[in-house]
């Protein structure tokens, strides 16, 4: 997973797209925490939309 939060906005909302019918899923298969990939994607003012299934 990408450190960089501009680069792991990209990474997961593409694999939200491709792959993934929630985050939830998402981080099960990486074995990560919601709430960090949350955080690090809130310092740049993005949060997830379950509606969307995307970070916007």
């Amino acid at each position: 997973m990408p450190k960089d939060p501009v680069m792991l906005l990209s990474f997961v909302n593409t694999q939200l797209r491709d792959n993934y019918n929630s985050l939830e899923e998402l981080c099960k298969s990486y074995m990560i925490s919601e709430e960090d990939i949350t955080n690090k994607l809130k310092s740049i003012n993005y949060e997830y939309n379950t509606e969307k299934n995307q970070f916007i």
